[in-house]
């Protein structure tokens, strides 16, 4: 679907969501939850109860914000994603204030301590991602998360494959670096 279809869609849909009609609600519920949920585990590093949080937060805020969305400034997803990103930002930075205050509880048993790395490793993914510009982290996205070719990549944003190919490899970088940081 091009643009102008998407926004011709997507404003009568906002119209019948504002006019009261549950099954517009359901049509873009249904449209959008699939890549909302991947996009949002994707930026949780698979921690699935955050993600699962993250995602009914959006769902609510979604419900209480639809009179902000502008069909004609990006797709209902788009949106829905933006507001997912600043949750978990939210939910880091108010995790992070909380872990500096408290101590970390020490793990007694082998799994327990194993399956605490892994969370904790996760969530420092999640941290480096949210720390990302979004430039960065959409075109980190649409390479390991969509699954998308370079040249595609490129097609879509009207770019060279050269200027993508910079630009994943600048993006990397900085992971590796904001990662990095918080690994230490």
């Amino acid at each position: 679907m091009d643009s102008s279809e998407r926004v011709w869609r997507e404003r009568g849909l906002h119209a019948a969501v504002l006019a009261g009609d549950e099954h517009a609600w359901s049509t873009l519920y249904a449209d959008a939850f699939d890549g909302l949920y991947a996009y949002v585990r994707w930026r949780c590093a698979g921690l699935h109860d955050l993600a699962d949080e993250i995602v009914q937060e959006t769902w609510l805020v979604a419900v209480r914000r639809i009179r902000s969305f502008v069909p004609e400034n990006g797709s209902f997803a788009g949106w829905l994603r933006g507001i997912a990103a600043n949750m978990i930002r939210n939910h880091l930075r108010h995790k992070t204030s909380l872990n500096h205050r408290e101590p970390i509880p020490v793990a007694v048993q082998a799994s327990a301590e194993e399956s605490l790395l892994r969370s904790e490793e996760a969530e420092r993914i999640a941290h480096a991602l949210a720390a990302l510009p979004e430039h960065y982290e959409a075109v980190l996205r649409a390479k390991y998360l969509d699954g998308m070719r370079v040249s595609k990549i490129a097609t879509e944003h009207g770019e060279s494959s050269k200027a993508v190919e910079s630009l994943l490899t600048r993006a990397r970088a900085a992971f590796r670096d904001v990662y990095e940081r918080r690994s230490k």
